[in-house]
């Protein structure tokens, strides 16, 4: 055993008794009041002082020479609850509140048989809640307690009530276990939690439960405030927006994964392309059909049983390629001198037939029953999005203000979406109604969004030129990934393989400045990603 009182498991004790006295008193406390406090000799404070000064527990204020918690006590709370993701979804909907309600707004997380506060938004009033971040508070008399509790599922939802005490803090908090699972269950039917001064007579709250698309229950968000303010039925008109807000915010909690570094994405063995795009996957004969569309070319990745490829020149092209279709066993070409057909073995054919509105499409695809999608230039920069059937005639059917960058047709949903590079938007176009709507928008800042590629989870991939990016976006718009790329202008997408769980993504080398270029050698390669759906 140490002979020297502040060494040992005594002094660890000690060190954390000096850290919580110092943490309850905002302005402070100086040595001498610590020794008093505490009860402690002097020299044993001293030198615990000095350890925990030392050890960024602490820092001391020179002017009034006495001591704070340092910024390693922030530092690791934060780390404490590593959960940005939640705090950061929060964050617009507890302003939202707060400006709604003029109340503080709360989150909170579940921690044992506690709910911790993890942010909190002030109201305007001089009057109102004001709980610490980072107190801790019981469940079973708190709304976000309650809320939590209403949503978990029934076998932990009953070990966690079975093991609270449910002590009395004020003379309305529910201590029958009978009457608080009454309480949950009518919270769970409307969707919020009211705590009617059962924590603190004179104070008032509302919560709702925050959970994430996978049906984890991730904490509350509440407002309280002074019961005369928040009374019984301004309460009841709270909270449905109170369950919205946290709705939203589940939402969010879902809405992007931990994001994929490059690493995740390798490069396909074969010579770069000037500007890769088109690709689409020939599940019949287990092949990935591409283009080099400056240096004319038809690429092939043949994909072996075992998963290993081999990237190579399927046939040559006279001028810049303006789109590939599947055609039987062939590809359909078009390009700026017209439309040629390649077979298996590179032969390339002729096609006639085809009008010249369709032959200039800046964007094409293959719709259901022999139908093709197409947009063409229209007069004052905008286009015309229309259907083709070979051998028919082109029928326009939406003009959009921009050009169009990409189609896609979705035979599940019977709708078509296409990118809007100019905007950064993801358009649908809905063929019964004629309507037109924006799933999401892009950022200028983050890219513009190239190609398109819909995966059997029905989610929606786009290419960020010049945004080193792929995303994928929920069929609601949400966007649910973000997959960094070790080349600034990905240029197209297209799901395959065996399963339809790899995702190719061509990329362009023209564009890219020299002063980039070394540091993004592989532009104009092909990539392959391979991802699960949620």
């Amino acid at each position: 055993m140490s002979a020297n009182p502040g060494d040992g498991t005594g002094a660890i004790e000690k060190a954390i008794d000096v850290l919580e006295a110092v943490g309850a008193a905002p302005d402070g406390l100086s040595q001498t009041d610590l020794s008093t406090q505490l009860a402690l000799p002097r020299t044993t404070i001293y030198r615990l002082l000095a350890t925990l000064v030392a050890r960024g527990m602490l820092r001391r204020d020179p002017a009034r020479k006495v001591y704070r918690l340092g910024f390693r006590c922030f530092e690791m709370s934060r780390q404490a609850y590593t959960m940005p993701d939640l705090v950061a979804a929060a964050a617009n909907e507890m302003r939202g509140l707060r400006d709604l309600t003029g109340e503080t707004c709360y989150l909170a997380t579940l921690d044992g048989l506690e709910v911790i506060s993890l942010e909190r938004c002030d109201g305007a009033h001089s009057e109102r809640s004001a709980a610490a971040l980072g107190e801790r508070k019981p469940l079973h008399c708190t709304s976000q307690g309650k809320a939590i509790l209403s949503a978990m599922a029934g076998p932990a939802r009953d070990a966690i009530v079975r093991d609270l005490t449910l002590k009395p803090l004020t003379p309305l908090t529910i201590t029958d276990r009978r009457r608080l699972n009454a309480e949950l269950n009518i919270t769970a039917a409307r969707g919020y939690a009211i705590d009617d001064e059962e924590i603190v007579l004179g104070v008032r709250c509302v919560g709702a439960p925050i959970v994430d698309p996978q049906g984890a229950v991730r904490g509350a968000i509440s407002v309280a405030g002074p019961a005369y303010r928040l009374t019984r039925e301004r309460l009841e008109l709270l909270g449905p927006e109170i369950a919205q807000a946290a709705r939203r915010i589940g939402a969010e909690m879902g809405a992007l994964k931990p994001a994929i570094h490059d690493t995740a994405v390798q490069p396909v063995a074969g010579p770069w392309a000037f500007q890769g795009g088109y690709p689409f996957w020939d599940a019949a004969t287990r092949r990935l059909l591409w283009a080099d569309v400056l240096a004319p070319a038809v690429r092939c990745l043949d994909v072996a049983p075992d998963g290993t490829s081999q990237d190579r020149v399927l046939a040559r092209i006279e001028t810049p390629i303006r789109a590939l279709l599947p055609d039987g066993s062939n590809v359909l070409v078009l390009h700026d001198g017209g439309v040629v057909s390649v077979a298996p073995d590179g032969t390339v054919s002729p096609v006639e037939g085809w009008p010249a509105t369709v032959r200039e499409a800046m964007a094409l695809c293959e719709g259901e029953s022999g139908v093709l999608w197409a947009a063409v230039a229209a007069s004052s920069g905008s286009c015309i999005v229309g259907s083709y059937r070979r051998g028919g005639a082109w029928q326009p059917q939406w003009t959009i203000a921009e050009p169009v960058q990409a189609l896609q047709w979705s035979a599940e949903e019977g709708r078509l979406y296409a990118t809007t590079p100019e905007s950064g938007s993801i358009l649908v176009l809905e063929p019964e109604s004629q309507s037109i709507r924006r799933l999401a928008t892009v950022p200028k800042g983050a890219g513009k969004p190239h190609g398109l590629a819909l995966d059997a989870g029905g989610g929606i991939w786009t290419a960020l030129c010049e945004g080193w990016s792929v995303m994928r976006f929920l069929p609601d718009g949400t966007l649910d990934r973000v997959v960094g790329m070790p080349v600034p202008c990905p240029s197209d997408v297209c799901v395959g393989g065996e399963n339809g769980d790899r995702l190719f993504i061509t990329s362009s080398r023209q564009q890219v400045p020299l002063d980039v270029l070394g540091k993004a050698v592989s532009s104009g390669c092909l990539f392959e990603l391979a991802f699960s759906s949620p």
